[in-house]
């Protein structure tokens, strides 16, 4: 079983996209082949497509934008869209997270996905949406961000069986192990440090445009 994971964070480094993907992967039994893609431009080429096609499960994982996938995603899909063979069995799943807490906030993004694999001739597998992306990010590697992860493991267990089995089953969102409350004070605090980094002051947040 030959598996795509494609990172589609136009991040090259400290992506959400990245920690989640890493994590799915060490969920693989280690007979499958797995290799690692990156979509982070709005342009793919013939040859990453023809390589693409060597993999028959494909999984994407990208950041929520604007209650969509980002827009380089779109660009590429649609020139994948173009070059891919008619009538190859190519699996494809999703992993969306986004910066709100509710994974739920990731439904439109799954169905563009989904209708996207409709209309190109895939199979569309099944997705999960994770909410608090953005900490997974900022946590990842230390012994808080583990314990944000765990209410993933449901989520993973989902989609590791589906695509160890080729087979396509209901979506899944989830949010990371935090509560809201606590989460929300967190940005907010992040958002005071930076506006203080970059020179401001915590109050010219409230400003209205004269």
């Amino acid at each position: 079983m030959n598996i795509a994971l494609i990172n589609a964070s136009p991040k090259k480094n400290w992506s959400a996209s990245g920690v989640l993907l890493n994590d799915f992967k060490s969920r693989l039994p280690p007979e499958c082949g797995v290799k690692e893609f990156f979509l982070n431009r709005p342009s793919v080429t013939e040859a990453d497509v023809k390589d693409l096609q060597e993999f028959s499960i494909w999984v994407f994982a990208s950041p929520l934008y604007v209650d969509a996938i980002p827009s380089h995603l779109l660009s590429c899909l649609c020139q994948i869209e173009k070059m891919v063979t008619r009538g190859k069995t190519i699996h494809v799943y999703a992993v969306v997270n986004c910066g709100f807490y509710e994974g739920d906030q990731t439904r439109v993004a799954l169905a563009i996905m989904e209708n996207w694999c409709v209309r190109t001739g895939l199979k569309w597998g099944m997705g999960i949406g994770v909410g608090g992306g953005v900490a997974l990010a900022r946590m990842s590697g230390t012994s808080f961000g583990k314990v944000l992860k765990r209410a993933l493991n449901k989520a993973y267990s989902a989609l590791a069986e589906a695509v160890l089995s080729q087979s396509s089953r209901e979506n899944v969102y989830a949010s990371i192990s935090c509560p809201r409350f606590l989460f929300k004070f967190a940005a907010e605090r992040y958002w005071e440090f930076r506006i203080k980094a970059n020179g401001g002051r915590a109050k010219d947040l409230n400003k209205r445009p004269s």
